[in-house]
């Protein structure tokens, strides 16, 4: 990297041209860290300190405009599943915390994950299938009499209540994977659609599974109605038409969690980025719409700029992205690429609040999944190998930007490079954060300019890099 001061001479100049402003920047220090593909720097900070400066030339610009806003982000973060609150409940005590520490608190190296996405019951990432209300064959419970979350209350609940103690301000979102199979027309937890009559029934599951964790506790920020339901091969699975998920949300759950005093946003579709009409489908529905926060998407098909489809169609709703896979092993270079150009800067420039990776842990083997139908090669951000951890590509791609910008942090605007893939952000600090990622197969020399200075970096090909300086101005 390149450093450029402001001469004496050119910061008298600078103060002599606004002297007829009422405020002038100051000129700051600019930090960065980096990652890059070969893992030789991994979010690493860098030494040599850049500092801003009036002296311009013909680099590649990426000008950051804090006037110009856009969404404010809830969080980034992970899913973390019951697998994955198992393992890391295998760690020492000792390792454990430290490993929490790390992951969920800025102090230090520690990376700020600020947002978690549960499975509602199991997911495929689960080491057997279940739901929080079974009954044997042929049973029904439709007034929930033996609905209870006491699967989760050895290693989930637990888990989440270690990282509401380092996190207290995490915000959590709940997703399932199935209805209880006694409410699907194939009473199987594989495919199969929720029945009718039991609309009602699956609402009040909502509402108890929010109040039981309320009990311990947590807080569910937000509940997505099906997770990837046009997809009826995982184990579970449910099958989910978006005219089914209208009718569910403007019969059933809106009504029931308005009666309950549920104030945990409904989020819909929560599946990839190639059925844009499927979240707009249900948003259309005059009468689902006013229940609805807003849409979840995947990235396994499609392009992230559909997002902003339905954000131009109804920009009054929110958008998340809420899950994307890395298939183990893995190429950590690649993947790098692609995550942090394509969800870290890519989600949020088209409007989405969160992004989530899939998912937190798993083991050597990415265990534990459930059989027949489960993800058998899904790498987590960390590996955890009996007592001992170890960091994959998702917990840097995420890092890169988790660690810098809190929650209620502004997008704010940056000019899109094809060299150098950006998104900008100013946190409630007053921090200014830029996120890139040289997707070259070269080095790249650029500048970060904002208020009319510049300051001059070099990012390896494949490498990512954050930026963090103040915004603050000072009066004549």
């Amino acid at each position: 990297m390149r450093l450029l001061n402001i001469s004496a001479i050119a910061a008298l100049a600078l103060l002599g041209s606004c002297a007829s402003q009422k405020e002038v920047p100051v000129s700051t220090g600019v930090s960065a860290w980096i990652t890059n593909g070969d893992r030789s720097a991994l979010l690493q900070k860098q030494n040599t300190p850049l500092h801003f400066s009036t002296a311009m030339n013909n680099n590649i610009n990426i000008v950051v405009d804090d006037q110009t806003s856009f969404q404010t982000m809830d969080g980034f973060g992970y899913t973390l599943t019951g697998g994955s609150a198992s393992l890391m409940n295998g760690l020492p005590t000792a390792e454990k915390k430290a490993m929490l520490k790390e992951i969920f608190s800025t102090a230090g190296n520690g990376i700020g994950i600020s947002y978690l996405r549960l499975s509602v019951g199991a997911s495929d990432l689960s080491a057997e299938t279940f739901t929080y209300n079974e009954m044997p064959a042929g049973q029904t419970d439709p007034e929930l009499k033996n609905f209870s979350i006491e699967k989760e209350m050895k290693d989930l609940v637990p888990m989440l209540k270690e990282i509401i103690a380092i996190n207290p301000k995490i915000k959590i979102m709940g997703s399932p994977w199935t209805a209880p199979t006694w409410m699907k027309d194939n009473q199987a937890y594989r495919g199969g659609s929720l029945k009718p009559e039991y609309y009602q029934a699956y609402a009040k599951y909502f509402v108890k599974y929010i109040e039981a964790m309320k009990a311990q506790g947590i807080v569910i920020d937000a509940v997505t109605i099906q997770n990837e339901p046009l997809h009826p091969g995982n184990n579970p699975s449910m099958y989910m038409k978006p005219e089914d998920q209208a009718n569910f949300i403007k019969t059933a759950l809106g009504p029931v969690f308005k009666a309950a005093g549920i104030k945990t946003k409904i989020i819909i579709y929560d599946h990839n980025a190639d059925r844009p009409d499927y979240p707009i489908t249900i948003l259309n529905d005059p009468e689902a719409n006013p229940y609805i926060d807003g849409s979840a998407f995947h990235l396994y098909g499609g392009q992230i700029s559909a997002l902003s489809k339905v954000h131009e169609a109804f920009p009054n709703k929110n958008l998340y992205f809420t899950e994307q896979w890395v298939g183990g092993p893995g190429n950590f270079a690649e993947d790098l690429k692609w995550h942090v150009s394509t969800l870290m800067t890519g989600a949020p420039r088209n409007w989405s609040k969160t992004v989530l990776e899939w998912n937190l842990a798993a083991d050597p083997q990415y265990r534990p999944f459930t059989p027949d139908g489960g993800c058998t090669s899904c790498l987590g951000a960390i590996t955890i190998d009996g007592k001992t951890w170890s960091k994959n590509i998702a917990y840097y791609s995420i890092g890169h930007t988790s660690k810098f910008v809190s929650p209620g942090s502004v997008r704010i605007a940056s000019n899109q490079h094809d060299k150098i893939q950006n998104v900008a952000y100013k946190t409630p600090e007053g921090k200014l954060v830029l996120v890139t990622m040289n997707n070259s197969p070269e080095a790249q020399t650029f500048n970060i300019k904002y208020n009319g200075q510049v300051v001059t970096t070099t990012l390896a090909a494949g490498s990512a890099g954050t930026y963090t300086w103040n915004s603050k101005t000072r009066a004549k």
